[in-house]
Order: C-alpha cells, then sequence, then structure tokens
C-alpha cells in the first residue's frame, strides 16, 4: 500500500509519523508534497527522494492520497491535482469545511473520506470522526480506519454534517479540558500552593480521574455521588457549579460551537 500526504504541516507530520512508527506502512511507499523540504529529524525515516514540492505522476502512483492542507489552499491545490487523479485513487481528508461533493467535482475522482482529529492525535491519543462517500467499499473503509487508529481512536459517522458537531465536542474539546484545568491552577494558587505544585496536583488529578473513567463501568454520574459526600468539601463546591447552572452553560458553549462550525463550512464550501 502507497500513501501520498499533501501537507506537511503538524496533522501531515503526525500522520507520517504514526503510519510508520506503528509498523502499519512501510516509510519507503510513504510520499509527501510540502513546499519546505523537511529536515532528517522531521521526514520520520521516509527517504529524501519520496518528497515533492509539486505533484508528478510518479507522486500519485499510490493507494491513498491524504490531504492535510488549510482549506483557503484547496481551490490551487485541485487544479494542481486533478489531472493526476483517478477514480481508484482512495481520498481522505483532513480539510475542514471542504465537502465531499465538492471535492469530488473539482478533483474529479469519487472516493473520499472526510475526517475530522483532534490535537491529541499528535502522541497518539487523539480522537478522530470520520464519513465516507457511497462509493468507498467497507474494505477501504477498514484500512482508513486502521491507518487512523494509529494516531489514537475513531469514530465512523454517516452523516457528513455531524463533522460539524464533532468539531464542537472532540476537535474543539480539548481547549475545554485545558481551559478548565487552567481555571483549578489558578484557584490552587490562589489558596496557597507554588504554580508548580498547583500544576503537578491537577494534572494528576485530571489523569489519575480519566483513567478510573476508562477503566470502570461506572457512569459520570455515579463516579460524582461516590466522590461527594453528604456535608463534605466537594458537595460544597457542586453547590457553586449548580448554583451557577454550570451544566447549562457548558450547553450553551457546545452549541456555540457547533453553529459557528456550520457557519464557517458554509463559507469555505462556498468559496469556489
Amino acid at each position: 500500500m502507497k500513501i501520498a500526504i499533501i501537507g506537511y504541516g503538524n496533522m501531515g507530520q503526525t500522520y507520517a509519523k504514526s503510519f510508520v512508527s506503528s509498523g502499519f506502512v512501510n516509510p519507503n511507499e510513504v510520499f509527501v508534497l510540502t513546499r519546505t523540504l523537511a529536515t532528517v529529524e522531521k521526514r520520520n525515516a521516509i527517504p529524501k527522494e519520496n518528497f515533492f514540492d509539486s505533484p508528478t505522476k510518479q507522486f500519485l502512483e499510490v493507494d491513498i492520497v491524504i490531504i492535510a492542507v488549510k482549506p483557503q489552499d484547496f481551490d490551487a491545490l485541485a487544479f494542481e491535482l486533478k489531472s493526476f487523479l483517478t477514480k481508484d485513487h482512495l481520498v481522505l481528508s483532513v480539510m475542514a469545511g471542504i465537502s465531499m461533493e465538492r471535492m469530488k467535482s473539482q478533483l474529479g475522482i469519487e472516493k473520499i473520506v472526510r475526517s475530522m482529529p483532534n490535537i491529541p492525535t499528535q502522541i497518539g491519543q487523539g480522537m478522530t470522526v470520520f464519513c465516507a462517500s457511497n462509493e468507498v467499499d467497507r474494505k477501504e473503509l477498514f484500512i482508513i480506519q486502521n491507518l487512523i487508529n494509529t494516531t489514537g481512536k475513531s469514530l465512523f459517522i454517516e452523516k457528513e454534517d455531524m463533522l460539524n458537531a464533532a468539531t464542537a465536542i472532540s476537535g474543539s474539546g480539548p481547549a475545554y479540558v485545558f481551559y478548565f484545568m487552567n481555571a483549578l491552577i489558578e484557584a490552587a494558587q490562589k489558596i496557597g500552593f507554588s504554580k508548580s505544585e498547583a500544576e503537578f496536583l491537577v494534572q494528576q488529578t485530571f489523569m489519575g480521574s480519566s483513567q478510573l473513567q476508562n477503566r470502570s463501568k461506572l457512569s459520570n454520574k455515579e463516579w460524582i455521588t461516590k466522590v461527594a459526600s453528604k456535608g463534605g468539601t466537594t458537595e460544597a463546591a457542586l453547590t457553586i457549579f449548580n448554583t451557577f447552572d454550570l451544566n447549562s452553560s457548558i450547553e450553551q458553549a457546545i452549541f456555540a460551537a457547533n453553529d459557528r462550525a456550520i457557519e464557517l463550512g458554509k463559507i469555505i464550501d462556498t468559496t469556489k
């Protein structure tokens, strides 16, 4: 299996590193299209001669094409790629807002997978939501999911428009976690801990709690009940959360992120 990666920014490099380090793909069978030649350290064992600065027939003699460029660069890229692509090519896109129909039209292909990864893919702990055009068969979908899973875990969805919701939850989700962690760290410092102590306390608390929840069959609500004894410290904190209706604020924030994802998708997909 030969793979072409177009765009060698964070996501392109993440895929190259994950595919090769997992042993799923031989580095000799990965080809990269990038404007800037990568340093030896960033080549991820991919031979120097497998790096190209413009598309060619040789570059696209592959089975899978991964498009990891900015959405605003798609029009120019499609113009360059179209003459080299065939209906046998399977395209995996990580571009936000570029619909499968638009890619079909501008690239002249049929088999497309759209995905929404998040930033922990960089360390192999990512969450990627993906969907596929009807022309992608089960075997091809299985191969794509295995590739994606080298960067973490994945969820296949039937409806393409649910990628916007995925953006609001898992795509933007790490920022919500960092936001809450930062708030806890700042509060910890105000009640007497040093910055390093506060960071250590919060980071380990998040890591331990996440692992505990993952390894159990209890729901989050059940774990809250286990931690929050009646009249205790946790209950005092939760009372404040409920007073300010934190659940509702989080819900409104997710809806706002989802609405913005839909809006941005419409803007990007109409700038042809």
